[in-house]
C-alpha cells in the first residue's frame, strides 16, 4: 500500500478533513485549502511546479527572496519578482463517482464528502491556473455534467454541493459517453473508490485514453477498508448490491489486507502500462498529498506536450 503521505509539501499544515467536512461552505474551504498549499509550495523548494515565468514586478518587503531576480538586479540596482503563470490553458473536469459505496465513512467523514473536497480543491486550483474547468458525477450513469468552460468555476461548486450517493454504481457506460461529449483532449481526473476488477477500470478509461486524455486516478478509501480495524462479529452489507455477509474480524482481517494490497497493487500495474497516473487517498489525510500529485503530474503532461 503505498505511504498515503508521501511527497506531501514540507512544513505544510491543513486541517483535519473532518472538520473542514463540517464548515459546509466547499468555495471557502478549496480557497482556504488550496492557498495554504500554495502558500506552503512557495516556501518550499517545488515551487515553480507546473508555471512559468510571466513576468516581473517590483519587490514589496513580504517577497519571498527567492523569486528575486539577481540577474536584473545587478543591471539595475533594483530589486525586482519573478512572476509565474500556467504553463498553458488546458480543459480539466473532476469525473467524480457517487455511487452508493461512496457513502461509507468509519470516522466522521464519508468518501464522498472527502471526495466533494478534493473536487472543489482542485478544481479551485486549476480555475487558479486560469484553465478551463468542468465536472462530471455519476453512478452507473452520467448523473451531472458541466462542460469545462473559464466561467465554471462557480457552476461545479454549486453542483458539489448537491451531490448525493444513492444507486449503485459502474465505471464502463458513463466513461464511454463521456469520452464522446469531451471533444477537446484535455486532463480528465477520476475521484472514485474503484469497487471493480483492476482489467475492467482500466477497460472503462480506455475511450478516453484513445482520444488523447490525460487520465489521473485519485483511488479514495475508508481507513477501515485500508486496515480492517472492526472487532466485533457481525453482518457486513455491501453497499452496492446490498448482499449480507457474516463476517468474523479476527479471522478474516489479514486476508482482507492482502486483497486490499493485491487489488491496490493491479491497479497500479495496469495504470502504469496505460500511461494513467494514480494516487491512493486516505479519507483520514491532509490533502496536500493529493494537490502536489496533481501539480507534479500537470507539470509532467505539459512537458510531454
Amino acid at each position: 500500500m503505498p505511504a498515503v503521505g508521501s511527497g506531501a509539501i514540507p512544513g505544510a499544515r491543513f486541517v483535519d478533513p473532518v472538520v473542514l467536512a463540517r464548515i459546509g461552505n466547499l468555495e471557502l474551504v478549496a480557497r482556504s485549502v488550496v492557498d495554504g498549499f500554495i502558500n506552503g509550495l512557495h516556501r518550499a523548494p517545488y515551487f515553480g511546479a507546473s508555471i512559468d515565468f510571466a513576468e516581473h514586478r517590483g519587490y514589496v518587503p513580504g517577497d519571498d527572496v527567492r523569486r528575486v531576480d539577481w540577474r536584473l538586479y545587478a543591471r539595475t540596482d533594483r530589486y525586482y519578482v519573478k512572476e509565474y503563470e500556467a504553463d498553458s490553458n488546458a480543459n480539466f473536469s473532476v469525473v467524480l463517482d457517487v455511487s452508493k459505496s461512496m457513502s461509507f465513512g468509519s470516522r466522521g467523514i464519508s468518501k464522498l464528502d472527502y471526495a466533494r473536497i478534493l473536487s472543489a480543491c482542485l478544481t479551485y486550483l486549476v480555475h487558479r491556473q486560469r484553465d478551463r474547468v468542468g465536472f462530471v458525477a455519476f453512478d452507473h450513469d452520467i448523473v451531472e455534467y458541466v462542460p469545462p468552460s473559464a466561467k465554471h468555476m462557480d457552476v461545479v461548486l454549486h453542483v458539489l454541493d448537491r451531490v448525493t450517493a444513492g444507486r449503485p454504481g459502474r465505471l464502463r457506460e458513463p466513461l464511454r459517453k463521456l469520452a464522446e461529449h469531451f471533444g477537446r483532449r484535455g486532463i480528465v481526473v477520476l475521484v472514485s473508490d474503484l469497487y471493480e476488477e483492476p482489467q475492467t477500470i482500466v477497460d472503462a478509461l480506455a475511450p478516453l485514453r484513445f482520444r488523447g486524455h490525460d487520465v489521473i486516478v485519485f483511488h479514495v478509501l475508508d481507513p477501515a477498508e485500508i486496515d480492517f480495524t472492526f472487532a466485533a462479529a457481525s453482518s457486513f452489507e455491501d453497499l452496492e448490491s446490498g448482499e449480507q455477509l457474516p463476517v468474523v474480524p479476527e479471522a478474516f482481517a489479514e486476508q482482507y489486507r492482502a486483497l486490499v494490497r493485491s487489488h491496490v497493487g493491479a491497479l497500479a500495474a495496469r495504470f502504469a502500462e496505460s500511461r494513467i497516473d494514480y494516487t491512493v487517498l486516505n479519507t483520514s489525510a491532509p490533502l496536500d498529498h493529493a494537490l502536489f500529485s496533481y501539480l507534479t503530474t500537470r507539470e509532467r503532461l505539459m512537458r510531454v506536450r
